[in-house]
């Protein structure tokens, strides 16, 4: 295709984690006419997805990993709001954290944004009310809880509870995860789903909502 240099240019920024690279390339790809939706897809998102392959393979590491993340977000940035002007949209979902901590997060929005996602982020430290208020408000397919700390782990089960006062535990599915969650608590608490790392989150994110 005619544009297939630029997507491969891009596909190279998000693996080499180059952030100016990407938002470049995003505005050669405006200057083009390009469809944002079709540079994202085909250009930041099959880089994003490399760098997941090599992540796993362990030829990447953690530090590579959020650069090619970073890399891809720098790039979106510039695409979405014109993806937004032509109403291009994906499919929704919502994510959260328990406590300050974001990376992780970070990572698995913008994994599942590579993989199709439309991600509600609402940010770090989030109250349990918050939580209740955009479920009802989004309407998501499933709901992400993130807890670094032994010390926020409670909140998950907090949220979980929340929802099933506020009765809309039956309309949303609940993953989990965070460097302290294990798969037993997320057993315990009641959660649909529990995941390791960003791109076993994505497998799972899947399975979620192919059952909902």
């Amino acid at each position: 295709m005619v544009h297939d240099e630029l997507f491969s240019r891009m596909v190279q920024a998000v693996i080499d984690g180059e952030k100016e690279r990407a938002v470049e390339l995003a505005q050669e790809a405006l200057r083009l006419e390009v469809p944002p939706l079709e540079a994202i897809d085909k250009g930041y998102v099959v880089g994003i997805q490399k760098v997941g392959e090599l992540f796993e393979k362990h030829d990447f590491f953690l530090p590579e990993l959020v650069m090619g993340a970073e890399a891809m977000q720098a790039g979106l940035a510039v695409l979405e709001p014109e993806l937004k002007k032509r109403q291009e949209e994906r499919e929704r979902l919502g994510t959260v954290e328990g406590d300050i901590h974001e990376i992780g997060k970070r990572l698995v929005c913008t994994m599942l944004v590579a993989n199709g996602f439309d991600v509600l982020d609402l940010g770090p430290d989030v109250a349990a009310e918050t939580f209740i208020k955009k479920v009802r408000e989004s309407k998501p397919d499933l709901l992400l809880l993130s807890a670094l700390m032994t010390t926020t782990m409670p909140e998950q089960k907090s949220v979980i509870e929340a929802l099933k006062e506020a009765r809309l535990r039956d309309r949303v599915k609940v993953m989990v995860g965070g460097a302290a969650v294990t798969p037993a608590w997320a057993e315990e608490i009641g959660a649909d789903g529990y995941a390791e790392n960003a791109i076993e989150a994505v497998e799972v994110a899947k399975g979620l909502v192919k059952t909902s």
